[in-house]
């Protein structure tokens, strides 16, 4: 792996980029509402990142199984849709969705990626459990993070939080690098596996990491649909997705979208 450690100069860099994408997950928060289509959230993510003088960075990435490039600046995936759901006027919200939102802009060459999930109106209590678990998650990651520290030994505090839940950390995405590119090294599971332990990730100052956890309410199992992008739970439950990108500071990690400042 060819992990980069960021200088302070180029972490607060990301830090600008990642105020981009806070602002504009807060404002699709707001209007995550019933009756609003998923195209009118890209619109809006749209113009604000312009507004912004960024990039959205997954509009335009080539397709891995070499379909259409992805249509929107954001990915939205409803309920039982994980990731990579693509806006559209014909998916309508309700009341009592689940809506996850990942977003990320690159703003004078440095990028900034996150994600959040929504509930749309009041959801049910399975629905709210598995949205605290997950944001949980994410939240171990935050607090354990420092250098000397392992990878596996927050990977597997993730873990544990989930089955303890009883839900499943989805395995075939995990978390990435960050920096001048979407993807860097090295890659940030959000579980424990033998490929881990023999090529674990010892956290070092300098190192920015997008860790993003996704939760199944029921089996890990997931499969992508015809379009060629969305990815859904095989057993037709509900996932959830949280993301922040992260830097590895003297003392611990500082989280660089949340659009605080440092």
């Amino acid at each position: 792996m060819a992990i980069t450690l960021r200088s302070r100069r180029e972490i607060q860099m990301i830090r600008r980029a990642g105020a981009v994408v806070a602002k504009v997950l807060s404002k699709l928060q707001e209007c995550a509402k019933p009756g609003v289509n998923t195209a009118q959230l890209d619109d809006l993510a749209v113009q604000m990142t312009v507004a912004a003088g960024a990039i959205a960075l997954f509009r335009g990435v080539p397709c891995p199984g070499g379909g259409m490039p992805f249509p929107g600046a954001i990915c939205a995936s409803l309920n039982e849709q994980l990731v990579h759901g693509i806006p559209s006027p014909a998916v309508i919200l309700r009341q009592g969705d689940i809506l996850s939102v990942d977003f990320g802009v690159k703003l004078d060459g440095y990028c900034g990626d996150a994600a959040a999930t929504f509930g749309i109106g009041s959801v049910s209590p399975q629905k709210q459990k598995l949205m605290d678990i997950t944001r949980r998650l994410l939240d171990i990651a935050i607090e354990n993070a420092a250098p000397g520290i392992l990878w596996s030994s927050i990977a597997g505090k993730m873990e544990d939080c989930a089955k303890q839940a009883g839900f499943s950390v989805v395995r075939d995405f995990v978390g990435h690098g960050i920096g001048t590119e979407m993807h860097e090294d090295p890659k940030v599971p959000n579980f424990v596996s033998r490929d881990l332990l023999r090529n674990d990730i010892l956290l070092r100052e300098g190192m920015v990491l997008a860790v993003e956890p996704m939760v199944n309410a029921g089996k890990y199992a997931v499969r992508t649909l015809s379009d060629g992008w969305t990815v859904v739970t095989r057993d037709g439950k509900c996932s959830a997705h949280f993301e922040h990108t992260l830097a590895i500071t003297p003392s611990g990690c500082e989280v660089l979208t949340d659009g605080k400042e440092s």
